[in-house]
This record gives C-alpha cells, structure tokens and sequence, in this order.
C-alpha cells in the first residue's frame, strides 16, 4: 500500500494523513508554550493565594486604584461578571477591598497592605520564572518584547 504525501490533498482536504505531523504552525506553538508556563506560574502563585488571572487583577488594581469592574475586564479580557467573581474572591483573601462597599455605588477598589505584600512576592516569583524562560528561549524573549503592550491585530474574517 503506497503511502500519501501532503501533495497528494486536493485544497479541500488540508489535514495531513493519519499518523503524519500537521505543519507547523507558529499559533499552536505560542498557545501550546504559553499553556505550559501558565500552569508553571500558577503552581508559583498557588502557596501565597494566587492563580495567573488574580495575579493579573491585583496587579491591575494596584495600578490604578478606584478602576471600574468593566475596565478591570476590558483590561484582563474578561467579562464583568468574570472580574466581580475574581475580585470577590481576592476581597475574601483581604488582598483588596472596596472603599465605598454600599449598593447603587461606583465601586472604588484599593489593594490593602497584604494584597501588596503577596503582588511583591508574586512579582519575584514571575521574575525567577521570567529569568529561567530567559536563559531558555533568549530569541523567543527577544521577539516577545512588547507584544502584550501593543499585540498585532488578526485579519478580519471576511479578508
């Protein structure tokens, strides 16, 4: 039985045959990389009550204090409602609290003194893992540089 070749699919039938490695493609590595540190990070985070997405709100609401829940979500690119059971749960953790607290109210959100101490300690645990995926991947750091600052935008759908 001969065997197929990737020139032997017609433009219908992208998927390489069975027991053949797809091409590679730069997206399904960055996703399959970035779900390997996440889990790396929150294992860091886990002992001092943090996950990689609470990290991510502390550090937000640390930046800017009084921020609204929809731009804490618009920022961390989730939902408000996301944002209100996250930020629940860092104000039960006593990592932040809400100054005006009342119904009706525009939230004002502050992160206390123990939610500063454990953004410290969180922050030197990112740096260790920082500096090891450094030595790592040096190139791979090197071309991340700013990409979470100003990501470029995918095509439209309809390109």
């Amino acid at each position: 039985m001969a065997t197929q070749t990737p020139s032997d699919h017609g433009p219908s039938d992208p998927q390489p045959p069975r027991g053949e490695r797809p091409p590679f493609s730069p997206v399904i590595a960055l996703l399959t990389v970035s779900a390997v540190w996440d889990a790396t990070l929150n294992a860091q985070l886990r002992d001092v009550a943090l996950t990689t997405r609470k990290y991510g709100l502390l550090a937000h609401l640390e930046a800017t204090p009084g921020i609204s829940f929809s731009e804490l979500a618009r920022r961390s690119r989730i939902t408000v409602q996301s944002a209100h059971t996250a930020v629940g749960a860092l104000v039960q953790a006593g990592f932040v609290v809400d100054a005006t607290a009342h119904a009706g109210a525009p939230s004002d959100l502050r992160v206390t003194p123990a939610g500063t101490r454990t953004l410290r300690e969180a922050d030197a645990r990112l740096a260790a893992l920082d500096a090891d995926f450094g030595r790592g991947a040096p190139a791979l750091t090197a071309a991340l540089q700013g990409l979470h600052e100003k990501p470029f935008e995918a095509p439209a759908a309809d390109d």
